[in-house]
Parts: structure tokens; sequence; C-alpha cells
């Protein structure tokens, strides 16, 4: 399944791609379900993010590791994560993170994302929980980076 969700916000590209630290990263944990981070090495490719969502029985590791990243002609920055050690029902996951000039100014964060479960019927039953999961960033990168056509926030400079 693939879904895509743009962001526009006031830094820019160079602003966002330093912005993506743990901090931000634990700031766009949705709340449910529960999430633990275990490891953050950071956005380079060859870095991993560990973390466990779930409690108790129901606690499940996912290990993603990050295979690319960098900048495109145009002033794009980005960095993909791929699922090594995935929660059931995933059985597949790519997450490309783009951090894409605006033509006005600031960036389009874009979350471009595909996931499998194996089960064509179970993606598409996936698919509003997985948009919400990613709509739950929005106000977040704009705090953190600023709402277009107001000055970016020191966040930023982290």
């Amino acid at each position: 399944m693939h879904l895509i969700l743009r962001t526009h916000v006031a830094a820019t590209p160079a602003q966002v791609w330093q912005g993506f630290t743990r901090e931000l990263f634990l700031d766009l944990a949705p709340p449910f379900p529960p999430f633990r981070l275990r490891r953050f090495d950071g956005c380079h490719r060859g870095d991993e993010v560990h973390i466990e969502l779930g409690a108790g029985r129901l606690c499940y590791p996912w290990t993603s590791l990050i295979t690319d990243h960098g900048t495109q002609p145009d002033g794009t920055y980005f960095f993909v994560d791929e699922g090594q050690k995935l929660p059931p029902p995933l059985r597949f996951w790519r997450h490309r993170h783009l951090m894409q000039p605006a033509a006005g100014g600031g960036t389009y964060i874009v979350e471009d994302l595909e996931y499998r479960t194996g089960l064509r019927a179970l993606d598409v039953l996936l698919y509003p929980a997985m948009w919400a999961q990613f709509a739950w960033r929005r106000p977040i990168y704009r705090r953190w980076f600023g709402k277009p056509g107001q000055a970016s926030p020191a966040k930023t400079d982290r």
C-alpha cells in the first residue's frame, strides 16, 4: 500500500534536515500504540532506529535501517528508513522522508510510505490508521519548523 502526506513548513530544507533529531522523533510519536524508543542513531545511511510498540505481552520490537540519505539536484533533502524487524501484521516497510523546497519559500515535508502485510484486504483496512498516524505529525512539524508565512521557531537550531 502506498501513502503520501505533505506538510508545508516555514523552515528551509536544510533547517528541516538538521531538525530531524532524536527529540523530534520522540515528539512525533502518536499517543497510541504505546511507544518506547530503544535506539536512535540518526538519519544517515547505516543508522538504525529501534522501538517497541505496545505493552506487556503485546509488546513488539521494530527495527529500521536508514538505507539512503542525501540531497537531490533540486535542493530536496531526503532519507529512507526500511523495516528490518517489524511488528505483526507488517511484512514490508519503506518510508521515504523528503524535504522539498516550496515554490513560495519554506519546505514541503513529504511522508512517502509503502507498507505490506501480505494480505491486500488487510493493507486496505490499515490505510486509515496509517494515514492518521502520519497526519498526526503535521501540527508537530509546524510547531518545530513554523507555519508558512511565519518565521521558523528556534527549535530548528537544535
